[in-house]
Parts: C-alpha cells; structure tokens; sequence
C-alpha cells in the first residue's frame, strides 16, 4: 500500500489493524510503526496525549467499517516534533495506557 499522504498512511494503519486485531502488543506495535512511517514520510508524528483512551478505541473498532474517527483524531493530534524525546517517551506511555483495562 502506498504511503505518500496522510490519508493513504492512515488506510494502511487501518488495514494493519484489521489484519492484526490483537490489541495486547500489537497496539502498541502499530502505533509506534505508524509514527515511524509519518516521521519518515511527513516528517510529522502523532502526540498521542492528545487522544482519549475510549475516543481512540472506539475509532479503532469503527475503522473496520468507517476510518473517519480515527483518521480525525490523528490528524488533530499531529506535531512536528519528531525528534522531541518528550513526545516519543509520552507516545509509548500513551501506548500502555490505551491496552490496560479500566
């Protein structure tokens, strides 16, 4: 799959996603792959502290059908701080917080 433009790279999250619906692990795994592919190609990456816990997982399950949600919250939660260790360590933490239950 292509990855020129924010919405082609956000379709192949989307995919990955579907083809890897385990949120233990993978979640994290395709979060941070998705940052490395924005950072690489946009030079752009996602605050992750910026997105709600059930906002971002219930965009994450209607992206099977509808990548809207999950497609705005990204957007919004962009930053041009890739090189920002604040950012990356907020991002992994994030990462965490999204897969423990509540």
């Amino acid at each position: 799959m292509p990855e020129t433009t924010f919405d082609e790279i956000v379709d192949k999250y989307v995919e990955m996603n579907a083809v890897h619906p385990f949120m233990e692990g993978n979640g994290r795994s395709t979060r941070i792959w998705l940052d490395m592919i924005f950072k690489k190609r946009m030079k752009i990456c996602v605050d992750w502290s910026k997105i709600n816990k059930k906002e971002y997982l219930d965009a994450m399950i209607a992206s099977h059908t509808n990548s809207d949600q999950i497609r705005a919250l990204l957007k919004n939660a962009l930053t041009d701080k890739i090189n920002d260790r604040e950012t990356f360590m907020k991002g992994i933490d994030y990462s965490y917080y999204y897969e423990q239950e509540d």
